[in-house]
């Protein structure tokens, strides 16, 4: 039987590993005519598609939903829907809000806002708590408003509204909902406001730097983006980072002793980027595969994590492995920018928990993933724990 891919199809998506290492083995270049796209999920070719943003270009958007793929993605995603000479200008000019140094000297801060959710999250109900809700989506998002200049009593209603503006429709389309465009169009209302309010005073926040350079029509997407991308991945990495230990025990010990090898064999395991869309600017051939110009390209990272031509045991957690040819954050022109600080965050945040936390238990039943675009996640993870 051939194999069938649908990264809209929730049913696989709750499991998608065992399509990837068919796709992987029988079809290395796959294509959907019902969803119209073209997938790639070996290393070497997802790496390769990657680096190459004259043939397989972003300006249509790195999402397959549709809408926002298309000539219009850059109206609502900004310079991640764009190629050079735009994408480097602006890229640029976000850039300065994480430079290295910058991000170093965040540390201190992120674990006092890491401690500060935890300890809360530790006096619910005698240790009872939703890991996701009460600790892996507060922190994450904490850091990037502080970043971009979003007050402290407003962070909770722009988390709510950044959340619902990613609901898609459950029909298998992948569209936003209307719940969601509804949210979406309440949160761009309180970013041109927040705009209005920087341009009048100016702060030390990266807002106040993009209200030096561009217009209100290009700074909204770029917040929407910067929001999501600099929270939602975070949170799917920490919830991953948790759930994957605590599925295989023989790595928790190591897990606790070395939160930086935990997230990143978590980062090539289960990376909250399932992949990147491209559209192809000329025809290529691939594994004997005639591909045409204009296709939608799909660059599945996660089965490329999972090649076992690159990771032996591909399918094993194993916090000891050597995870530097991963690609969980893309690469070329489009490699992440905050990459630094979600590793940071990652970090800090699972050395207080093991600091913290003696043990734990997760509840399989309670827990369930959210079915947003282009990431893998869980919406909620009910864990109970044993505090030292």
């Amino acid at each position: 039987m051939d194999v069938e891919y649908s990264p809209f199809d929730h049913a696989t998506h709750q499991d998608p590993f065992p399509v990837y290492a068919r796709l992987l083995a029988e079809a290395p270049v796959y294509h959907s005519e019902r969803d119209d796209f073209w997938a790639l999920t070996r290393h070497a070719d997802v790496s390769a598609a990657l680096q190459d943003s004259a043939r397989f270009s972003s300006s249509h958007g790195p999402l397959l939903d549709v809408p926002p793929w298309g000539p219009d993605a850059p109206r609502a995603l900004s310079f991640v829907a764009m190629d050079p000479p735009r994408h480097t200008a602006l890229r640029a000019l976000v850039s300065r809000g994480f430079t290295a140094r910058r991000v170093a000297a965040l540390e201190p801060h992120i674990r006092g806002i890491a401690r500060r959710h935890l300890a809360e999250a530790l006096r619910r109900d005698g240790g009872a708590f939703d890991f996701v809700e009460d600790f892996a989506i507060r922190v994450p998002l904490d850091v990037v408003s502080e970043l971009i200049g979003v007050p402290g009593s407003d962070r909770d209603g722009v988390r709510r509204l950044a959340e619902a503006s990613l609901q898609r429709e459950d029909d298998g389309t992948g569209r936003i909902s209307q719940r969601g465009l509804d949210a979406g169009a309440e949160l761009a209302a309180y970013w041109a406001r927040l705009i209005a309010e920087r341009r009048r005073a100016p702060a030390e926040d990266l807002l106040s730097v993009l209200c030096e350079e561009l217009d209100d029509q290009e700074i909204i997407p770029m917040l929407f983006v910067l929001l999501s991308a600099g929270s939602e991945t975070t949170t799917n990495l920490l919830g991953h980072a948790w759930y994957w230990a605590w599925r295989n025990p023989d790595q928790r010990e190591r897990a606790y002793a070395d939160a930086g090898a935990w997230v990143e064999e978590t980062l090539r395991y289960d990376p909250p980027a399932i992949g990147l869309a491209r559209l192809l600017t000329e025809d290529i051939e691939l594994h004997g595969v005639p591909i045409p110009a204009g296709a939608r390209m799909w660059l599945l990272i996660a089965a490329a994590n999972r090649d076992p031509r690159v990771f032996p045991d591909p399918d094993r957690y194993d916090l000891t492995r050597d995870t530097s040819r991963m690609i969980s954050f893309g690469g070329g022109r489009h490699f992440c920018m905050g990459s630094a600080l979600g590793r940071l965050e990652a970090r800090v945040a699972l050395q207080e928990l093991a600091a913290a936390v003696a043990d734990y238990e997760i509840d399989p039943a309670g827990a369930r993933r959210s079915h947003i675009g282009n990431v893998r996640g869980f919406a909620t993870l009910p864990t109970v724990v044993k505090p030292r």
